[in-house]
């Protein structure tokens, strides 16, 4: 069960709820725990989604990131509005072969037009795996 804010945008809700999240997080087994504009949760596990090495891929950690950032952006935009992302990057600190990474998305700028979010992404042992910053563009419908 996902922990959603209380005052969330009833479309925005069908839409989450419709396409979990979206095709790309669904292919990757992504899961999320709790979403809002400041503060969101979720995990991904490493099988699945390796590199030729055994290694998580590098894009995986962008995928859980961008994922988080841009529902958060979405869920702060409000009804109406939508975010268009307009800038990523990705710092990998550490690697992993096994287990889950949980992203943990906190609320650098939440603007009028501009949401900036930083990703955490983390083992099970609480390890930074990566750090990823995402900006969006919140746009009228």
């Amino acid at each position: 069960m996902v922990i959603l804010p209380p005052d969330l945008d009833p479309e925005l809700v069908a839409r989450l709820g419709e396409s979990g999240g979206g095709e790309l997080p669904l292919r990757m087994g992504i899961e999320f725990l709790e979403l809002s504009a400041a503060h969101s949760v979720a995990r991904m596990p490493v099988e699945g989604n390796r590199q030729v090495v055994g290694l998580l891929h590098g894009g995986a950690h962008v995928v859980l990131g961008e994922s988080l950032g841009s529902i958060s952006s979405a869920i702060h935009a409000g009804p109406g509005r939508y975010a268009v992302g307009i800038e990523i990057n990705a710092t990998h600190s550490r690697s992993i072969t096994d287990g889950w990474v949980t992203g943990t998305c906190t609320a650098l700028v939440l603007g009028r037009t501009l949401c900036t979010h930083e990703i955490v992404m983390t083992d099970d042992e609480g390890r930074r795996l990566s750090t990823v910053r995402m900006t969006n563009y919140l746009r009228d419908r």
